[in-house]
């Protein structure tokens, strides 16, 4: 599957839905892993640029988003990529793009802390 790069330097990003371990079953309720077996990590958020504002829920390593992310927290995506995706569920066809990031990194402690004379 092809990934796209996701520019984000012109991108304000903030968290819409705090993060959440992604269910790999919903009848299970068995958690994702990627190839390394790492926890993956659903992360909603909202991604303004000046000309439009989406939520997007993408998928990060549980070690790459940073703990207390809460709603409205300001964030970094380091190595987002968009996947288009299909699938065939119930005979009905299904697509969509899917977004996965190296890191979700929280800039609130960046802002806060005071700027150096």
């Amino acid at each position: 599957m092809r990934q796209i790069p996701v520019d984000t330097t012109n991108a304000t990003v903030m968290v819409a839905k705090a993060p959440q371990p992604k269910i790999k079953d919903r009848r299970t309720g068995e958690i994702a892993l990627d190839k390394d077996g790492v926890t993956l990590m659903t992360v909603e958020v909202m991604f303004s640029t000046p000309d439009e504002v989406e939520i997007l829920k993408l998928t990060a390593p549980q070690p790459g988003v940073s703990e207390d992310l809460a709603m409205g927290t300001p964030v970094a995506l380091t190595g987002l990529v968009a996947s288009a995706w299909e699938n065939e569920f119930n005979g009905q066809k299904r697509h969509g793009i899917a977004f996965r990031a190296v890191a979700v990194t929280s800039l609130a402690a960046a802002a806060s802390k005071p700027k150096a004379a």
